[in-house]
């Protein structure tokens, strides 16, 4: 953004100014320029702490200034010369450019704004004034996927995601940090959560099959209105954080579809240890074999059908119910039994959140 608006304005100067006239940005590459050719030129002498100077400089032959946001300068202006013409032509462009960038920002930059309502960085009140202002589709429905980079790439997957969804006055990619990408999509009014996760995983096929890149996606719940788009991306969190305790292999968690896991995950610890203490009068959850819980797994996975279960176990029936009594003996829970299978599913399931090392109390 800040390349093309920088040179857009540079091109309209440099008639009125008869002498070369660009600008650098933090990482000392000129981004924009009055002579094409040196767009893109490396200048290693500009540093972040050259940026930080207050007053003009002169490197080269040529005179700096400085210029960026409120909390720090990003960027500065260069003119040919080292003169007081070229300090004086050095500071009003300064000026110019960084009220234009700003004015940019806070006027026509949706992505921006979206940002700072997804990560509570704008007053409640101002949102809708803002939306007006941007005049931003406020009615329709909206859903947050916060896609978190699991490998190593070289791979821009913020500009993958972007291609993937190009119109930007429905749908918003943004950068929260090195990991994690926030897609914002309008969708229809009713779209259920399985036709969502298809889209997400339509984006981990991409990422995955095209750019060797793996990544998982947590969705928060559809909401209407601009306000509530925070709640869905916190939810997005959310699933991410509980996916990653209770479902590991899976790579899309929704948050609809977490279930109990959501409850377990929001227990304090010492409630947790309590309650695995009370369950397992008899014996500790440890004393079960790897085999007696991969049966266990299975017999839940088949809904509680000892038939289907030993089918799919390649066992006689006979002997998984010696397993079922084994377990019975060992816990005092009958797996066979609705209300003690529920127990022992949440039990299982606290034991993983404990060994997942939280840090609540």
């Amino acid at each position: 953004m800040s390349n093309r608006l920088f040179q857009g304005v540079i091109h309209q100067m440099k008639d009125a100014i008869d002498r070369t006239i660009g600008v650098v940005d933090e990482t000392s590459v000129v981004i924009a320029c009055s002579e094409l050719g040196r767009i893109g030129e490396v200048n290693e002498s500009i540093t972040s702490d050259t940026l930080s100077a207050t007053v003009p400089f002169v490197i080269n032959g040529h005179t700096f200034k400085s210029f960026g946001s409120s909390t720090r300068s990003e960027y500065a202006v260069f003119v040919q010369g080292s003169d007081e013409i070229a300090q004086k032509y050095a500071q009003l462009l300064a000026v110019s450019l960084a009220s234009i960038k700003q004015y940019y920002d806070e006027k026509y930059d949706r992505s921006n704004f979206i940002k700072n309502v997804i990560l509570d960085n704008i007053l409640p009140g101002d949102i809708y004034l803002k939306a007006r202002e941007l005049r931003f589709n406020s009615d329709v429905s909206r859903v947050v996927m916060l896609i978190k980079i699991t490998s190593k790439t070289d791979v821009s997957v913020f500009d993958v995601v972007q291609n993937l969804f190009p119109d930007k006055t429905k749908d918003f990619v943004i950068n929260i940090n090195e990991t994690d990408i926030a897609l914002v999509k309008e969708i229809k009014p009713g779209i259920s959560t399985k036709d969502l996760e298809k889209l997400a995983g339509s984006i981990v096929d991409t990422l995955s099959t095209e750019f060797y890149t793996h990544c998982v996606v947590g969705m928060g719940t559809n909401v209407t209105g601009i306000k509530d788009l925070a709640h869905s991306f916190k939810e997005a969190q959310v699933a991410l954080e509980v996916g990653k305790v209770f479902d590991t292999e899976r790579t899309i968690v929704s948050y609809d579809n977490l279930g109990i896991a959501r409850l377990v995950y929001q227990l304090p610890t010492t409630l947790c240890e309590m309650f695995l203490k009370e369950v397992f009068k008899r014996g500790s959850i440890e004393s079960l074999d790897q085999e007696t819980l991969f049966t266990i797994q299975k017999f839940f996975e088949n809904n509680l059908n000892v038939s289907e279960t030993s089918r799919k176990l390649f066992v006689h029936r006979n002997t998984l119910v010696y397993r079922l009594e084994k377990i019975k003996k060992l816990t005092g829970l009958d797996l066979r039994e609705f209300e003690d299978a529920i127990v022992f599913k949440v039990a299982l399931m606290v034991k993983k959140y404990l060994t997942s090392s939280p840090t609540k109390y």
